[in-house]
């Protein structure tokens, strides 16, 4: 590899014993990897609030890095002031920020409905304590109205006091690029770490690209379609195809690259083992 990237996890916060000490096996082996930092996801409505403080705090007892994520959906001002004291009160320095998925069935409430305004009100009230991830989409957010607009609420999430940003997940890399040559046109300079999403089963993966409006490549789907329910077989090529994606992004000078882990260690070793070799 030319150089060397640094890497960051996500984690989602587990609900029973085991899910836990599976989770702190997984930050210990990805460990080995040296990364920024893990993030853990808070659920839609705030639904895992109190866990995802715990699975920070968990991590953090491993002397590890471990960032909350932060949702404005369905909160009030007062509940986020509680969290970011909260977060303060255990020397936690790092969020990432976003608006957050409405939960099903419900009407949203809450004074919070899109992510600057979250930004912005953290920045009101810790001024320059926490830095602040936002997310970005490189194939353009699901409800955006339109590539420009979906540009402008990015750069409003930069200007209300964002630090850095993580996509969504993408299989193709000229997404990526493309984008950040629009961040370029419109005056956007700040480190945007593309988001990996491992390949583990072709129905999961297709649910969750349809949920956050990513891409599966006709190519692709046809391919992982075609190993039907040999799922070693269909994860090894999975692994090939991620590598590769990692590997194009690497020789761009990408600031970093962010895994969306899954809660498991196994094929993301692997891929960034063979990033580590080229």
């Amino acid at each position: 590899m030319a150089k060397k990237i640094s890497y960051s996890f996500e984690f989602f916060p587990p609900n029973t014993p085991e899910g836990i000490k599976n989770l702190m096996d997984t930050s210990q082996q990805l460990s080995a990897f040296n990364p920024e930092f893990y993030s853990v996801t808070f659920g839609a409505g705030g639904s895992t609030r109190d866990r995802t403080l715990e699975t920070v705090l968990e991590i953090k007892k491993e002397g590890l890095n471990a960032v909350p994520h932060i949702s404005g959906i369905s909160s009030t001002k007062a509940e986020i002031k509680t969290l970011l004291d909260l977060y303060q009160k255990h020397n936690i320095k790092h969020l990432v920020a976003l608006r957050g998925d409405v939960p099903q069935g419900e009407v949203v409430r809450g004074e919070f409905k899109h992510a600057n305004e979250l930004v912005r009100f953290i920045r009101q009230e810790t001024n320059d304590y926490f830095h602040i991830e936002v997310a970005a989409y490189p194939e353009y957010h699901p409800e955006a109205a339109s590539a420009q607009i979906d540009i402008l609420n990015f750069k409003n999430k930069i200007d209300a006091g964002a630090n850095s940003a993580i996509t969504q997940f993408f299989f193709n890399a000229d997404a990526y690029f493309r984008f950040m040559d629009e961040c370029l046109i419109a005056d956007i300079d700040l480190p945007i770490a593309p988001g990996i999403m491992p390949i583990y089963n072709i129905k999961q993966l297709a649910r969750f690209a349809s949920n956050c409006g990513a891409e599966i490549p006709r190519w692709l789907r046809i391919k992982l379609e075609s190993f039907g329910d040999d799922l070693p077989s269909l994860r090894s090529y999975g692994v090939d195809v991620i590598s590769e994606l990692c590997e194009t992004l690497i020789r761009w000078d990408v600031p970093s690259l962010h895994f969306y882990t899954l809660n498991q260690a196994g094929i993301i070793s692997r891929i960034i083992q063979n990033i580590e070799k080229t």
